[in-house]
């Protein structure tokens, strides 16, 4: 068990930029290492820059780190839009122009890590590097539909029908904000339990209490699937450091791994016995395997 996961260290005070007429909140820690660019942490859907404060807390020796809200999360404005790969996207590439001033390494989790394949595919001079950790995001579809279910197809029809009215998800949201929900539902992806603390549970919690989340929360079943992997990576130019939880109960990491050493042949991977936050359930290994990967591949010419 990796004792650093029983308690959280504070998250840096952090600040706020104004992006398309809203507030986005951000942090920075540690001081410019002269050869080696910054670090920019972007966390997975319903978190925010306080899941990355085990990572901040050592990284800040070695790095400058920085870490964002995205648009819609954490303390972050929770907009009226729609939400998008693309949209954060322009957000982390317009931030690292305008407050970063350099590219740097990307990491992101889950959601997180597929907006940060966004920008490094698309947005190549935004990208000196790119760590995915349990990384979402679709793959072309290559299996016949006509092997799905019809009983399945049609529920999960239904089941869509339903959570498309703004009625329908804003119920679901309610149930799924639910302090006792947050904890089952991180119980269920985190294989070390003692890391689900009731700061973690806080810290998802208190951003849902704001204004506009629950269309932020609705915009999951609204949004159009976003760019295949398959075709990002197939435009990806940067080093590529992938982290995997195998105990992840949302996705096969081993299967998902293989998706991607197809597409992008040259990377480097790890499988850790976590759950789908390894970086936050695991610290310590995490932090050694970015910094050793940052160390090795990103060094500036």
């Amino acid at each position: 068990m990796d004792t650093q996961a029983l308690k959280s260290p504070p998250t840096p005070s952090g600040n706020y930029w104004q992006w398309r007429g809203h507030s986005i909140y951000y942090v920075k820690a540690g001081k410019k290492q002269a050869g080696f660019p910054p670090l920019l942490l972007i966390h997975g859907f319903g978190a925010s820059t306080d899941h990355w404060s085990k990572n901040i807390a050592q990284l800040q020796n070695d790095f400058e780190v920085w870490a964002i809200d995205l648009l819609g999360f954490g303390r972050s404005t929770k907009a009226d839009v729609q939400y998008s790969g693309n949209l954060w996207r322009d957000q982390l590439h317009d931030f690292i122009t305008e407050v970063i001033g350099e590219a740097p390494v990307l990491a992101g989790n889950s959601l997180g890590g597929y907006a940060s394949l966004c920008l490094s595919a698309q947005r190549p001079s935004s990208s000196r590097g790119l760590i995915l950790v349990n990384s979402a995001g679709p793959f072309t579809e290559t299996n016949p539909k006509s092997n799905i279910n019809p009983i399945k197809m049609v529920i999960g029809k239904v089941t869509k029908y339903i959570f498309l009215q703004s009625w329908g998800s804003y119920l679901l949201f309610q149930y799924l904000r639910k302090k006792s929900i947050i904890k089952k539902t991180l119980n269920k992806v985190y294989l070390d339990k003692t890391a689900v603390t009731d700061e973690l549970v806080e810290n998802i919690y208190r951003p849902s209490c704001d204004k506009g989340a629950p269309k932020v929360f609705a915009s999951v079943f609204k949004t159009p699937q976003g760019e295949k992997n398959d075709v990002l990576l197939q435009q990806l130019k940067c080093p590529l450091l992938m982290i995997w939880g195998e105990g992840d109960p949302w996705m096969n990491s081993r299967e998902r791994g293989a998706k991607f050493r197809q597409f992008y042949p040259n990377l480097t991977e790890h499988y850790l016995n976590a759950g789908h936050c390894p970086h936050d359930e695991v610290p310590n290994v995490v932090n050694n395997l970015i910094t050793s990967w940052m160390l090795t591949n990103t060094k500036l010419v």
